[in-house]
């Protein structure tokens, strides 16, 4: 049966398919489903099974189950292109690099339908409506909201190719600048704690171990500057889990991030209207050149003020 919920709709139907893969078995029940949507909305806690949420695509069904997937309303499959200014660090024919400002969702959803770095790119590069995911043409990975810094954008099919394998094959390099309530416990490190959706937060990540269906995640960290009650970090995350960098920080190292009212403290140390995280540096592999480039991204001046306060 389908019931409309508020800006979704919800699908729930019996299975006796014991042994299949929840994804696949959404996407045959789900024919206007790809198996990579199936694996996505799985990934973020719209799926249930018999009333249980479940995030791990691979996960094995059994007999006579109940299962249901909310599907939200679909956005549209042609985003507005919109003249937002943007900061490009570098450019070629087949890729972007950007310098997002904190406050910018990267691709439309619900309660952001403009003003994202989609409709941006929509309004900057024209042609780039049919690369890679449509409902994210020419992204590879992403930034959260508040977290401000470098992000790649794919020009063309041959470029998003490239950049999905690099990114899968982890030779991406990207480096983090992160001020940090407290001290870790040692200079330098390497925090290795897997991640899932939190059951009972959609919206929320949490430590989940892999027996339990949480998905590999490795961050390396080091101190670059100490204060009195803070620490600069420069993190480099080794997996691109969604808020790894946040949730390695607070919950495995017991230092959140200044501002980050998510998984850190409600009320922010520091006067600062968003979290302390700044992509700072990216490397990767120019396609069909298969030259290794840089990218560096200072610190916004909200952020240096910041440090400059703290050094006083």
């Amino acid at each position: 049966m389908i019931d409309g919920v508020g800006d979704a709709r919800t699908v729930t139907f019996l299975i006796d398919e014991p042994g299949e893969r929840l994804d696949k078995v959404i996407a045959l029940r789900l024919p206007e489903l790809s198996r990579t949507r199936a694996q996505r909305l799985i990934e973020q806690g719209f799926v249930f099974v018999n009333g249980e949420v479940v995030c791990k695509p691979a996960f094995k069904l059994e007999a006579a189950a109940s299962l249901t997937v909310i599907l939200p309303t679909s956005a549209p499959t042609a985003y507005a292109a919109e003249p937002i200014p943007l900061e490009i660090v570098f450019e070629n024919k087949d890729l972007l690099v950007v310098n997002k400002p904190a406050g910018m969702v990267v691709h439309p959803a619900a309660g952001h339908m403009s003003g994202t770095l989609v409709n941006a790119v929509l309004g900057y590069v024209s042609g780039i409506e049919g690369v890679g995911d449509e409902a994210r043409p020419g992204i590879v990975h992403r930034l959260d909201k508040d977290t401000s810094g470098l992000i790649v954008v794919a020009k063309n099919d041959v470029a998003n190719r490239s950049l999905q394998r690099q990114f899968a094959e982890r030779s991406v390099e990207k480096i983090y600048l992160a001020l940090v309530d407290g001290f870790p416990p040692t200079d330098a490190g390497r925090i290795e704690a897997a991640i899932a959706r939190d059951p009972h937060a959609r919206k929320r990540m949490a430590l989940v171990s892999e027996r339990e269906g949480g998905k590999p995640a490795l961050t390396e960290y080091r101190v670059v500057e100490k204060f009195a009650a803070h620490s600069l970090l420069e993190c480099r995350p080794l997996t691109g889990r969604t808020h790894q960098i946040r949730l390695h920080l607070a919950h495995v190292l017991k230092c959140p991030i200044v501002g980050d009212t998510v998984y850190g403290r409600r009320k922010p140390t520091l006067p600062l209207d968003r979290h302390f995280l700044h992509a700072v540096r990216l490397t990767l592999t120019l396609p069909r050149t298969r030259k290794r480039q840089t990218f560096i991204a200072p610190l916004p001046a909200e952020l240096e003020q910041v440090l400059e306060t703290l050094r006083k």
